[in-house]
């Protein structure tokens, strides 16, 4: 009787041996690069989540005005002043001007909360005896408006003031930038 030859498995290249290895580093790199992405994820929605939280508490004291929001609510009559005119910075400082020698000197200047009332709103301050006929008829004479600071109730300083439109708004002037709204633009 022929013997059978017994089956032997082929003998392992060595390329073949390691294709087991290598299926198996597949397999941890791609848990790595899962684990690296939902760890740079979370970093980023951890990122985002702080950011919203330290802009969200950001205080706004006078050093830093930094919204239209803050000039409206401190200026005098912080309601009236955003119903009928404009809230307002307001800078006094004097200047001096010599003539011999020719020099200009100015003044340190202060900023204090105000308002701008509209042409057609003056009658509230000859209500509140604020202003006389005869301030209004020279105010308006002049096509000027009225501008005060301090608390209407107590003593305001008012002003007849002149809008003066001949230096503009360069913020305006920027790409990007939209234009004031038309109804301010009239006072």
């Amino acid at each position: 009787m022929a013997r059978r030859p017994r089956y032997s498995p082929p003998p392992r290249s060595s390329s073949s041996r390691y294709s087991a290895s290598e299926s198996s580093e597949g397999g941890f790199l791609k848990k790595l690069n899962y684990a690296l992405v939902a760890l740079i994820g979370g970093i980023f929605v951890l990122g985002i989540g702080v950011g919203i939280g330290l802009s969200s508490t950001t205080t706004v004291n006078p050093e830093n005005v930094a919204s239209r929001d803050f000039i409206d609510r401190s200026a005098p009559n912080p309601e009236l002043c955003v119903q009928y005119g404009a809230s307002a910075m307001v800078t006094d400082m004097r200047v001096f001007v010599t003539l011999s020698p020719f020099s200009v000197y100015v003044t340190q200047p202060t900023m204090q909360p105000g308002c701008v009332l509209r042409r057609n709103n003056w009658a509230i301050l000859e209500q509140r005896n604020a202003v006389t006929s005869q301030q209004v008829n020279e105010c308006k004479n002049r096509m000027n408006t009225f501008g005060f600071t301090g608390v209407l109730e107590s003593r305001p300083k008012i002003d007849c003031i002149y809008q003066n439109d001949s230096a503009g708004n360069l913020f305006l002037n920027q790409p990007g930038a939209g234009g004031s709204p038309s109804e301010t633009n009239n006072f």
